[in-house]
C-alpha cells in the first residue's frame, strides 16, 4: 500500500495516526508499505517497530537528479536495512540521449554495488516521461529494471485509444517491470474513479497489460519471490474533487476502497496466469 496514498484518509471524520495506519494496512491484507527511507534516529525505531509488528515489509522511494544523490540515497537505505525496493524518480526530465542512457546505466549498475533492488519508474516529469525515449533506454540498457506505472503515459499521449505503436513500447517496459504501480488515467486525466467494485471500462485494458507484467515476471524469476504491486492512488490534486452545496471541495472517489479493489484485483490476475 502506498504510504502517500494513505495521506488525508479520513475514517470516522478523521484521520488515522501512524500506527492506526499500519494496522488497517496489515489487517487489510497488504504485505507492505511503499513510504520512503525513515530518518536516523526515533523515525527509523518507530517505523522498524511497527514493520515488524504488524509484519509489513518496506519499499521506499527516492529522487534523484545525478549518480552521487543516488549514492547518497542508497547509502540511507542500506544503513537503514531491510528495504524491500528502491523506487527511482530520475528528476532529469530534460535530459535526453547518450546523457540519459549514461545516468540511467549508473543507477542501474548501484543495485549490485549496494545490494538493493533498484527500479527507475515510468513518469511524467521525470527522465522516463517520453515513452519513445524511454523504450530505447531499456533497449540500450541490460541491466536497467522498472517500475512500470503506465497511466503516466496514456494520460500523457491522451491515449483514449491506445494505439499498437504505443502497445508495442508498453510490452517492452512490462518486460523490464519489478515493480507495478496501479492508477487508472483515462487519457484526459491522472487518476480516475474505478468504481469500488472495478467497473471503469479501462480497468480491464490496464489488466491486461498488469498480468503482461506479471507473466513477464513469473518467466524471468523462476526461482520465485515476489512482484511489487502497488495500489497508488494519491490525494488531492492526483484525485478528482467535485463542490457540494457549501463550496467545500470533497474527493470524487473512496481511495481507500478503491485500493483494496485494486488489490484483490491485482491477486486474481496473478491467481490466473497460466
Amino acid at each position: 500500500m502506498s504510504w502517500w496514498g494513505m495521506s488525508n484518509l479520513l475514517f470516522d471524520g478523521r484521520e488515522l495516526n501512524m500506527e492506526e495506519k499500519f494496522q488497517l494496512i496489515a489487517e487489510s491484507g497488504f504485505q507492505g508499505i511503499d513510504a520512503f527511507t525513515p530518518e536516523p534516529g526515533e523515525a527509523a525505531e518507530q517505523w522498524r517497530s511497527l514493520s515488524e509488528q504488524y509484519g509489513l515489509a518496506l519499499s521506499v522511494n527516492v529522487y534523484p537528479k545525478s549518480i552521487e544523490e543516488m549514492k547518497s540515497a542508497l547509502e540511507r537505505a542500506a544503513a537503514y536495512g531491510g528495504i524491500r525496493a528502491v523506487n527511482v524518480q530520475v528528476m532529469t526530465p530534460f535530459l535526453t540521449g547518450e546523457r540519459a542512457i549514461e545516468l540511467l546505466s549508473g543507477i542501474a549498475g548501484l543495485a549490485d554495488e549496494y545490494r538493493l533492488p533498484v527500479n527507475v519508474e515510468t513518469h511524467r516529469g521525470t527522465i522516463t516521461q517520453d515513452l519513445i525515449r524511454t523504450a530505447e533506454y531499456v533497449e540500450r540498457i541490460p541491466n536497467l529494471r522498472l517500475t512500470a506505472d503506465l497511466s503516466h503515459y496514456v494520460l500523457a499521449g491522451e491515449m483514449l485509444n491506445v494505439p499498437e505503436q504505443a502497445e508495442t513500447h508498453f510490452r517492452l517496459l512490462l518486460s523490464r517491470a519489478d515493480c507495478i504501480h496501479a492508477r487508472l488515467s483515462n487519457g484526459e486525466q491522472i487518476q480516475v474513479d474505478i468504481g469500488t467494485d472495478g467497473t471503469h471500462p479501462m480497468l480491464v485494458r490496464y489488466g491486461q497489460w498488469w498480468q503482461e507484467g506479471m507473466w513477464n515476471w513469473q518467466q524471468s524469476h523462476p526461482e520465485g519471490g515476489s512482484l511489487l504491486f502497488i495500489p497508488e492512488l494519491g490525494p488531492p490534486p492526483y484525485a478528482i474533487t467535485f463542490d457540494e452545496a457549501t463550496n467545500r471541495k470533497r474527493e470524487f472517489s473512496d481511495r481507500w476502497e478503491q485500493s483494496l479493489t485494486l488489490m484483490h484485483y491485482a491477486r486474481s490476475l496473478w491467481d490466473s496466469i497460466e
